[in-house]
């Protein structure tokens, strides 16, 4: 029995859904209705053809990007929290991100992030073209370190494994540092301390405090 009432957002929200876990490709109007329980012309009364639907979840994409909160006591602080926030916001919905790309608004998607970190390298004293860099590169190495990320959860099993590659010699005679290459890398723990380690460089001299105040 199709249900008597939906609204707009609860049609995107769904179609959201499933195009997080299946991909854009596998999205078609009768899988949506099916998803929420109505017909398919209710589908179509409230976003319209599947075009104007994958436009739709684009600019609710761009809109739910556009979120990011930084928190600390510190523009440094502040700074790495919004990185670690656009880390968490782009691993959660890639394949919406895929399709912000595809349709040319990839740029428009990052400005509110690159809004908030202009501020915080304004309040940690930088001004012109060094604020440009600093807010650059903490985007520069979020996305980069989510692609790299995203190629080793992809790639094929690993034979020899990392582990098995790393001893006391071909770490030059460390051998805490052969085990400790050959764990698994704490992704999250390793992202934050590379992004505090570069927003420390970056804010050096510019006259604002240090990173490691929280």
């Amino acid at each position: 029995m199709a249900r008597s009432s939906l609204t707009r957002e609860e049609v995107l929200a769904a179609a959201a859904g499933l195009v997080r876990q299946h991909g854009p490709q596998t999205l078609t109007m009768r899988k949506l209705a099916a998803e929420l329980g109505t017909a398919v012309t209710s589908i179509y009364w409230h976003v319209g053809n599947r075009e104007s639907l994958l436009d739709a979840l684009v600019e609710r994409t761009v809109l739910d990007m556009g979120t990011l909160r930084p928190t600390g006591r510190t523009p440094a602080a502040r700074i790495v929290s919004v990185a670690r926030g656009l880390r968490r916001d782009l691993r959660a919905r890639p394949h919406l991100i895929a399709m912000v790309h595809e349709r040319g608004l990839t740029e428009r998607m990052f400005l509110p992030a690159q809004q908030a970190l202009a501020h915080e390298v304004h309040a940690a004293g930088l001004r012109g073209a060094r604020a440009a860099d600093a807010v650059r590169a903490v985007q520069f190495h979020t996305v980069g370190f989510l692609l790299v990320e995203r190629n080793r959860e992809r790639s094929p099993v690993q034979s020899p494994a990392e582990g098995d590659l790393w001893s006391a010699s071909t770490a030059g005679g460390d051998p805490a540092l052969a085990r400790a290459l050959a764990r698994p890398a704490d992704q999250e723990r390793l992202f934050v301390t590379s992004v505090r380690a570069l927003v420390e460089g970056l804010l050096a001299g510019g006259g604002g405090p240090g990173v490691t105040a929280e």
